[in-house]
C-alpha cells in the first residue's frame, strides 16, 4: 500500500479535518468571566454560564422565577465583572415610555433642548418585574433590543456597546401584570428560571454578613475591547453542516407538530446557532457539538413556540413548552 493510500484511509477513518482555529485565550476569558460571577452568585453555576453564554452571544436574557433566587445579583454581577455599567428599571403600571428613554429639558440658560438619558443607556440594563408594566412602556424596550439605539423626540439615538437587557417577572403572580407578546419575547436570546440553590450554597448565602455586598468587592474580569473580542470568537467557533441541518431540522419540526400553534421563526433558528457557539466557547472547544443545540433547546426555543389551544392552559406555559420541544427532541435523529 502506497503513503497516499495510507494517508487517505486515515482521513476517511478520523473523519474531515477541522479548520485550524486557536481560541485559547477567548476560552479562557469566558472562563475567568463565570468563575468571578460565581463567587456572587453562589449556587448559581447553570444559571450564571447561560448569562455569559448569552452575553458573549451579544442577546438578551429573560429570568422567570421566583423572587429571591439572585436575579438581580446575577445581573450586577454580571455587570460588575465585565467592567460595564449597570443600570436597574422598576416596571410599574405607571411607567412611562420617556421613564426608560430619556427625555428632552428646556435649558433656559442656552434657550434649546437638552437630553437626559435614561436608564437604557447602560451596558447591563435589569428591566425588574417587566410584566407589570403596560403595553405601551414594554414596547419602549423593543427597539433598544434590536437595535441597540431608541428615538427621542424623532431623533435616533445609540446606545453604549455592549447593550444587554436582563428582564425579570414572578412566573407565580398574575394580578396586575401584563404578559409580553410574542414579538417581543422573540426579542429575548434565552429564557431561563435560576430554581433554589442547593444546601450547601443556601447555607453560605444565609450565614453571610448583612452588610457584606459580594459584587461591591469584585474587580473587572474583562477589559476595555475584550468583549467585541469574545463576539468575534463565538462567530469563529466551528458548526459542521450536520450540526447545522440538525438545528433546521429541530426548527421545522416546530412548524408541523400538531401540538403546536406557532413553531419557531427564522430568528429562533439564528438564535439557537449562535448561542451554541457561545456555549461550545465556554465549554472550552473551538467547535460545536450535537450536545451543545439539545442543552440550549428549552432556553432558547421554549419561548418562541405556543402551544396548541386545546392544551393551553392545562399547566404552566413554560412547562408545557419545554415538553413539547423534549418530545421533538426525541423525534429528530441525531447526526452521527
Amino acid at each position: 500500500m502506497s503513503h497516499r493510500e495510507s494517508s487517505s484511509m486515515e482521513e476517511m477513518a478520523l473523519g474531515p479535518a477541522l479548520p485550524a482555529i486557536d481560541l485559547t485565550a477567548e476560552m479562557e476569558l469566558a472562563r475567568r468571566l463565570v468563575s468571578s460571577i460565581a463567587v456572587a452568585v453562589l449556587g448559581q453555576k447553570r444559571a450564571v454560564e447561560l448569562a455569559v453564554c448569552c452575553y458573549i452571544a451579544g442577546g438578551h436574557l429573560l429570568i422567570e422565577d421566583v423572587p429571591g433566587v439572585g436575579k438581580t445579583t446575577l445581573a450586577r454581577a454580571l455587570a460588575a465583572a465585565s467592567g460595564g455599567r449597570f443600570r436597574r428599571i422598576q416596571f410599574t403600571s405607571d411607567l412611562l415610555p420617556s421613564d426608560i428613554t430619556g427625555v428632552s429639558v428646556w435649558d433656559a440658560r442656552t434657550s434649546q433642548f437638552s437630553f437626559r438619558p435614561g436608564p437604557v443607556f447602560g451596558n447591563v440594563v435589569l428591566a425588574d418585574e417587566i410584566n407589570r408594566a403596560t403595553p405601551k412602556t414594554q414596547s419602549a424596550l423593543l427597539e433598544a433590543m434590536s437595535e441597540r439605539r431608541v428615538s427621542v423626540d424623532g431623533e435616533g439615538r445609540p446606545l453604549p456597546s455592549p447593550f444587554m437587557v436582563i428582564a425579570t417577572q414572578n412566573e407565580q403572580e398574575h394580578h396586575g401584570t401584563y404578559p409580553l407578546p410574542e414579538s417581543q419575547l422573540d426579542r429575548f436570546l434565552m429564557r431561563l428560571s435560576m430554581g433554589y440553590p442547593d444546601l450547601s450554597a443556601e447555607r453560605r448565602v444565609v450565614s453571610r454578613p448583612t452588610l457584606e455586598d459580594p459584587v461591591e468587592s469584585m474587580a473587572p474580569v474583562l477589559a476595555e475591547g475584550d468583549w467585541p473580542l469574545l463576539c468575534a470568537a463565538v462567530d469563529r467557533v466551528h458548526v459542521d453542516e450536520s450540526v447545522l441541518d440538525y438545528i433546521m431540522e429541530i426548527v421545522q419540526r416546530t412548524r408541523r407538530s400538531e401540538l403546536l400553534e406557532l413553531g419557531v421563526g427564522p430568528r429562533g433558528g439564528m438564535a439557537l446557532h449562535r448561542a451554541a457557539r457561545a456555549l461550545a466557547l465556554l465549554r472550552g472547544r473551538p467547535y460545536c457539538l450535537v450536545d451543545d443545540v439539545r442543552e440550549l433547546c428549552p432556553q432558547v426555543l421554549s419561548h418562541r413556540i405556543v402551544a396548541a389551544g386545546a392544551a393551553w392552559g392545562q399547566e404552566n406555559g413554560r412547562n408545557l413548552a419545554i415538553r413539547t420541544l423534549s418530545e421533538i427532541l426525541g423525534q429528530v435523529e441525531i447526526p452521527l
